[in-house]
């Protein structure tokens, strides 16, 4: 599984949805587009219902000298915070940027914990660190466009070089998707009630063909039928977490 690529892994849900309408059997009127539709509706029905569709992740960002707009990739769906890394860079070239962190706590408080500091002293420097970004710009304010991926920094930089760390959450790839077992089975499901969905709708269009012996009816309405309730129940587990979603812990208001 670790050497399947997107194409090998898409192939294989394509071969499982044929096998379950019954292709090889029977002739399934679909083609490869309508295939790659009711993937397609699969994959934005799960990225629109799921929490375990996006992961959080961090980011860099290097900043460049009077620009405070950047376009960032087209997987990040949100940015919740944007940190300073260091101090400096902010005034002008010739500026320090160095990372006080790195400099004092390990020295001071880990390595020589036996003559100055500790636990104590450490969680005392670092609720001073955490007050000294809130009081001195070590959390940037920022837009972002969620359509664009442009992000709109409320500072302007004075010299290129800092590089600040984004808080962001990001589409799961697909290959990821397709590869997790928990979900695999729901895309699995979805896309089969998808097909038949297409199936149905097509069949629908020619209740009856014409024969010698009077002709013969075909099942779109019970395809369609079918299709939905597959799409209805498989809807109705993601709000059971059958794919290992994270539930919503509270909400207020």
């Amino acid at each position: 599984m670790s050497d399947s690529t997107l194409e090998t892994l898409k192939q294989e849900l394509i071969n499982y949805v044929r096998l379950q309408l019954g292709d090889a059997i029977v002739d399934v009127e679909l083609d490869p587009a309508h295939y790659e539709a009711a993937y397609q509706r699969t994959i934005g029905v799960y990225r629109q219902r799921a929490q375990n569709a996006y992961e959080e992740s961090y980011s860099f960002l290097e900043l460049q000298e009077n620009v405070n707009v950047y376009t960032l990739p087209q997987e990040i769906s949100s940015v919740r915070q944007v940190f300073r890394r260091t101090i400096g860079n902010a005034t002008g070239p010739g500026s320090s940027s160095f990372d006080p962190f790195s400099a004092a706590t390990l020295n001071v408080y880990i390595l020589n914990f036996n003559a100055s500091g500790g636990l104590a002293t450490y969680d005392f420097y670092n609720q001073y660190v955490e007050l000294a970004a809130r009081m001195f710009g070590g959390y940037i304010n920022y837009t972002f466009n969620p359509v664009t991926k442009k992000i709109q920094l409320v500072r302007d930089p004075r010299d290129s070089g800092e590089v600040v760390l984004l808080w962001t959450y990001n589409l799961r790839p697909e290959i990821t998707l397709l590869s997790d077992m928990q979900i695999k089975q729901w895309l699995r499901d979805y896309m089969v009630g998808a097909s038949k969905l297409i199936i149905g709708e097509a069949r629908e269009k020619f209740a009856t063909i014409a024969g010698p012996q009077g002709g013969g009816s075909l099942n779109g309405a019970a395809m369609k039928s079918e299709g939905q309730a597959i799409m209805d129940k498989c809807l109705e587990d993601l709000k059971n977490y059958v794919d290992a979603s994270q539930p919503i812990t509270f909400v207020i208001g």
